[in-house]
């Protein structure tokens, strides 16, 4: 009889631990598959640009291992007709040289014909050399955007970390000699980055004090492949001057010369209202959210 009460406690307690894991995985799923469509087309399309960039790059590095190799057949050619020309000098009409050549012994002729195949060779190399080399540059003008049109833009896409709930995003883009505040998904302010003009700014200074005031924020630092220096007075201005922790600070590699395409951020990127004296850029900004 004691059993009986013991085994409805049992059944009842896997019951709810059943109900627990299923619940645990339903919420699993929503987490890992809960993209839209948008987010996938945009995921899309980031990648299909990295390809091509990734093999303009390749296209690029072939053509100039081909014109490279070219290059060093041209010299070992230019090498062998130097020696053609100095035997065909002493192969001439005159008495002297003809009485020279009757002294030339058979392994000087011998030579002689190996430097004629050997630039035969080579004419037919660098032939085949320069056929490559113009289907390359054909590819890469085929790759070449149109002559004046603007850069293609560079769509920034989220790393896996800083994305948690309630996380909000402010942006500085470190190009050379620049920096960039984003203050919204249009509203700009460019300052120098000498270290001198950075500790004087107010537009700079007026940002960090709002993005640490900014509850779970994340300071992301747009880099160009010239804004290393950039970078450094930046974010070294940000973290000892204002207490900013460096885990609250990331660095986004950031190719190319277009336009920045913040559009992936859309759904967490923070707005800090400019302050009265701040320059805002005059042009917007040619990618929005």
């Amino acid at each position: 009889m004691l059993m009986v009460p013991f085994l409805d406690i049992l059944c009842s307690l896997i019951g709810v631990l059943v109900l627990i894991i299923v619940f645990l995985c339903v919420s699993q799923a929503n987490q890992t598959e809960g993209r839209t469509q948008e987010e996938v087309d945009r995921a899309i399309e980031y990648k299909k640009l990295n390809k091509q960039q990734v093999e303009k790059k390749d296209v690029q590095e072939q053509a100039k291992a081909k014109q490279d190799a070219l290059a060093e057949l041209q010299k070992k050619l230019d090498e062998q007709e130097q020696k053609l020309a100095r035997y065909r000098k002493l192969v001439s009409t005159s008495a002297d040289v003809k009485k020279l050549n009757e002294q030339m012994s058979q392994e000087s002729l011998k030579e002689l014909d190996n430097l004629i195949l050997e630039i035969d060779g080579y004419k037919l190399q660098m032939a085949e050399l320069k056929k490559e080399i113009a289907l390359l540059v054909a590819e890469i003008q085929k790759r070449k955007p149109p002559e004046n049109a603007p850069p293609p833009p560079v769509i920034v896409q989220p790393s896996g970390s800083g994305k948690g709930d309630g996380t909000k995003a402010f942006f500085v883009e470190a190009s050379g000699g620049l920096i960039r505040i984003y203050w919204d998904a249009e509203r700009r302010t460019q300052v120098s980055s000498a270290a001198p003009v950075i500790i004087a700014d107010t537009s700079y200074d007026f940002f960090l004090k709002q993005v640490k005031a900014t509850p779970s924020s994340k300071l992301i630092f747009l880099v160009r492949d010239d804004g290393a220096t950039s970078f450094s007075n930046a974010a070294g201005w940000a973290q000892q001057t204002h207490g900013i922790l460096p885990s609250r600070v990331a660095k986004l590699p950031i190719p190319g010369r277009g336009e920045v395409d913040l559009k992936m951020f859309k759904d967490f990127m923070g707005s800090i209202p400019p302050p009265p004296d701040a320059k805002l850029l005059t042009e917007p900004a040619k990618t929005k959210i």
